[in-house]
């Protein structure tokens, strides 16, 4: 469990502060971090959908999901969601790439730096899918391991102005990965096996990272 001060705001407030990043004219890039089932997602996608297309843009990290077929010539299927299951070092390369976007040289569509998605339904991420234009103040990601200390995480983590660490309460967080799961064709009792199971061993490791956080946040 994270130990660590905790702040608690409204979502209103939340926009606030994220406003305050999207500066015309400047590139910042916020990202959103915490435990599977923190709400990482829900919130990035409702600051990005708050400040509009022309503040805002969001980029996730789960684009980079290593492909399932790649995760089984690996032996690492069955723990899908770990940090060795992601393409770290071209999740760092983007978010470099985006930070310095507006120092290129590049106009017109050549200046566009085209992010993957991650499908969920598929289970599968996508390539070249999000769009992301030079004159977008405020760039928004999010993921588990944005304040990972191994690997190519923290070549990420110095294109990244500030990460904030979503805490919610423990029993919600439980409670919306298993209803994630079963959304998603797992039985109820697969469900809490994959929660208890990959998805704590992976929290654990993220919530370890919290203190590297710029703050920790409870949103009411």
């Amino acid at each position: 469990m994270i130990d660590l001060t905790v702040q608690e705001l409204s979502l209103e407030e939340l926009f606030d502060r994220a406003r305050a990043l999207a500066v015309p004219g400047e590139r910042h890039i916020l990202g959103f971090t915490g435990a599977p089932g923190a709400g990482k997602s829900t919130v990035a996608e409702q600051v990005v959908d708050a400040l509009g297309p022309d503040l805002a843009a969001l980029v996730p990290m789960d684009g980079f999901h290593l492909a399932n077929e790649v995760l089984l010539a690996l032996g690492r299927r069955d723990r899908k969601g770990a940090h060795d299951t992601f393409d770290a070092a071209g999740y760092a390369s983007l978010m470099t790439r985006i930070r310095g976007q507006q120092q290129s040289n590049l106009a017109g569509d050549d200046a566009i730096v085209y992010a993957p998605r991650f499908r969920r339904e598929i289970e599968e991420p996508i390539g070249s899918s999000i769009p992301v234009h030079p004159d977008t103040p405020l760039i928004v990601t999010e993921g588990n391991y944005l304040l990972l200390e191994s690997g190519a995480w923290p070549q990420a983590r110095a294109a990244i102005d500030q990460v904030w660490f979503l805490a919610p309460v423990e029993a919600v967080r439980h409670e919306r990965l298993v209803k994630r799961h079963e959304a998603y064709g797992k039985s109820h009792e697969e469900a809490e096996l994959w929660a208890l199971g990959s998805d704590q061993r992976n929290a654990e490791v993220i919530e370890a990272t919290a203190s590297r956080a710029e703050a920790i946040l409870r949103l009411l």
